[in-house]
């Protein structure tokens, strides 16, 4: 048995080492090793899923609405800042007011990312993910302010990260 075929052996030689065919025995196989493609091998698509394009598409959504809520909340905010109670006890101090213009600028980039998002933009699947990490502890700064709204924003922000993060794998058929 030859150690190394060489296309003038014929196509059946076999490494002595592991029982596989020698390097160069059958041309046409140009995978490292010289395994020929198993049918068995997971093909990769291009293609999502129509769960993870829904949830793509519902996280879109969700960014707009929570960018408008955040918009009109720091809206709020700016404009009457007295409405909000503040519990002294709180570690994180800042003034109603500056909460206000943070909450105002994220809720405005967020709807603007949630657009890019359902036009189908890859860069706003990544943007999206970062700005609802943002917008998540941006809801939990103001948590003494309105608790029942920051919780429901920040459960929100987690499903829309984990819908465009799932929508960015590849489907394996």
């Amino acid at each position: 048995m030859a150690v190394h075929g060489t296309p003038s052996e014929g196509a059946g030689t076999m490494s002595s080492a592991r029982g596989r065919p020698a390097a160069g025995s059958q041309p046409g196989y140009e995978q490292p090793g010289g395994y020929p493609p198993s049918s068995r091998q997971a093909q990769v698509t291009e293609r999502p899923t129509a769960g993870a394009f829904a949830g793509s598409v519902l996280a879109g959504v969700l960014m707009i609405l929570t960018g408008v809520y955040g918009f009109l909340a720091g809206l709020a905010m700016v404009l009457r800042a007295p409405f909000f109670v503040y519990h002294g006890g709180y570690l994180y101090v800042w003034s109603t007011h500056g909460w206000g213009w943070l909450e105002l600028i994220v809720g405005a980039v967020v709807v603007a990312a949630g657009v890019c998002v359902l036009l189908g933009m890859v860069w706003a699947r990544v943007a999206g993910v970062m700005l609802a990490t943002l917008s998540a502890v941006a809801s939990f700064m103001v948590l003494p302010f309105y608790p029942i709204w920051s919780i429901i924003g920040i459960a929100v922000d987690l499903f829309i990260i984990w819908a465009l993060v799932a929508y960015g794998r590849r489907a394996h058929a």
